[in-house]
């Protein structure tokens, strides 16, 4: 559903609406110009390596098990592998992502203790998570964090200088929650529905502000870097 909003609404609209996907496409983007050009940088979770455009300066290599949409075209991995067991020797990577992927494993911990691994000392690691999220990739999706999991995984790996940023409050939540109903009503009931959804879809994100604790959230930018 969201690949199709992307898709066809404009990019101002796209980007007001699917808050989430345009925050991580910013902080993606933000993190690759934070890195010096020729910097080795692995995308574990790459899926169908949706970023590597935004390491053209750097060395990008995307690595993913390859069992997430069924739809989604793979071939253009640099490895298949399990995250549990990268396929690197020690400190190869000056820097990595690992975006929206988390939820799909079965030992976090491990998975984070392994990005560690083949991270140089001192280096940068941009993570995202989802807090309140539909089930999706089916079988394959364990787990929602919070800002204190994702902190504490983070702190276990042998991370520091964490930084875990919500990703909108309530009154974004409840937009994308709208929106998710529509997908309930087939065919034209769609269009009946949309009368009654969209609207208020349209006009929550704009009080969002009233939430300042923001624990009503879609998910977490978190920052860190390796002792």
């Amino acid at each position: 559903m969201y690949r199709g909003l992307q898709r066809a609404l404009p990019r101002p609209l796209r980007r007001y609406l699917l808050h989430f996907e345009a925050a991580i496409e910013d902080a993606v983007g933000s993190f690759a110009a934070s890195l010096a050009q020729g910097a080795r940088i692995l995308d574990a979770g790459a899926g169908e390596g949706s970023y590597r455009h935004c390491f053209r300066r750097q060395r990008y290599v995307g690595v993913d098990l390859g069992v997430g949409d069924a739809d989604w075209n793979y071939a253009g991995l640099d490895a298949v592998a399990d995250l549990q067991a990268l396929p690197f020797p020690d400190r190869t990577f000056d820097a990595m992502l690992n975006v929206v992927t988390l939820e799909h494993v079965r030992e976090p911990a491990c998975v984070l203790a392994e990005i560690a691994r083949a991270l140089k000392p001192g280096g940068r690691l941009l993570l995202i998570v989802p807090h309140e999220w539909e089930e999706h990739q089916q079988p394959h999706d364990y787990y929602r964090y919070t800002r204190y999991g994702a902190r504490y995984l983070l702190e276990r790996a042998g991370f520091d200088e964490i930084a875990v940023q919500p990703v909108g409050g309530y009154f974004r939540l409840l937009s994308r929650r709208l929106l998710n109903g529509l997908q309930f009503f087939p065919g034209p009931l769609m269009l009946v529905a949309a009368l009654f959804l969209v609207p208020p879809a349209l006009i929550a994100p704009l009080l969002d502000g009233l939430d300042k604790r923001q624990a009503f959230t879609l998910g977490f930018i978190c920052t860190a870097r390796k002792e």
